[in-house]
């Protein structure tokens, strides 16, 4: 296994990375759990990444593949790290300030983040669809979390904040992960992030550690498994088909996230979000659908002037 698509399979790839999705926003209602049965949010971190790097470590030692982690870009790594550590904690923070669906939307906001981010450090021209996508999608917050009047239960100034820096951290990241991309394998990208954040996180442990019963205790261990086995999936889901195909999967996580705000913590979504949510997810598919755009621009130039 290497670290290109080994043989495009768009439907296996749409499924791979819809069974993401729900992983994802399962592990995000695990994490919420935990928290409001006292487990710290440094906790929650730390054991997501150390089983995310017992479990990926042992799995390629028994199919023989440790050599896949091997590399020559620590640095670049611990970059990554430091970064995916420090949006770690707002994307958790975010989960544990908001309702579900709320905290999920706002994740959604993390195309119009980069492409702001590529305009700014990288001086990338913004064309009008760009530029619509992004008054589309900063519309779209407005509409869901009503910052200017009464916010809806649950929602609070901070929380929104918080909200908003987690999927700016994520875009940021990207830009990381598409540099490291272009030498390291997938497997090694993951590997190397839970391996350098892990004794960071459990450098604070003392702090914050606090005795939990059974309960919270299989709650803080299904979280890290589940979110080891959605990163997993994230990276499998990218090998058998290009990101812009199975981008809409990943805004089904909405809807598990509602159905767990409603039936686990007895919190409907605000009629608001429905009015919002699709300005925001039009937003992030309009960007898409751009940068697929542009890139097939930039392959038929490319042929061209090689003819």
């Amino acid at each position: 296994m290497d670290g290109s698509i080994a043989r495009p399979r768009p439907l296996l790839a749409l499924f791979v990375r819809l069974l993401a999705a729900f992983a994802l926003a399962t592990m995000a209602m695990l994490v919420k759990l935990a928290g409001q049965r006292g487990a710290h949010l440094i906790e929650l971190i730390f054991w997501r990444q150390a089983l995310t790097m017992v479990l990926l470590g042992a799995g390629m030692a028994v199919t023989g593949k440790l050599a896949m982690l091997k590399t020559q870009r620590l640095p670049a790594h611990a970059r990554r790290a430091a970064s995916g550590l420090f949006g770690m904690i707002f994307t958790y923070g975010a989960v544990l300030l908001l309702p579900l669906a709320e905290a999920t939307t706002l994740g959604f906001t993390a195309p119009v983040f980069a492409v702001l981010i590529a305009m700014v450090l990288f001086a990338e021209r913004i064309g009008p669809y760009r530029w619509a996508a992004i008054a589309m999608g900063f519309a779209g917050v407005v509409v869901v979390m009503q910052p200017f009047g009464a916010l809806h239960e649950g929602v609070t100034l901070a929380g929104i904040a918080v909200g908003l820096v987690a999927p700016f951290m994520v875009a940021l990241i990207s830009f990381q992960l598409q540099d490291l991309n272009t030498t390291e394998n997938p497997w090694s990208i993951v590997f190397w992030f839970a391996a350098l954040t892990t004794p960071v996180a459990a450098l604070a442990l003392p702090f914050v550690i606090a005795a939990h019963d059974s309960v919270t205790w299989s709650l803080i261990l299904g979280m890290g498994f589940i979110g080891a086995m959605a990163q997993m999936l994230l990276t499998t889901s990218l090998r058998f088909g290009s990101a812009a195909v199975i981008l809409l999967m990943d805004y089904t996580a909405l809807l598990w996230a509602t159905y767990y705000g409603a039936y686990v913590f007895d919190t409907a979504a605000p009629a608001s979000l429905w009015l919002g949510a699709p300005l925001i997810i039009g937003a992030g598919l309009l960007i898409a659908w751009r940068e697929h755009r542009l890139a097939k621009a930039k392959r038929v130039a490319s042929a061209a002037s090689q003819e």
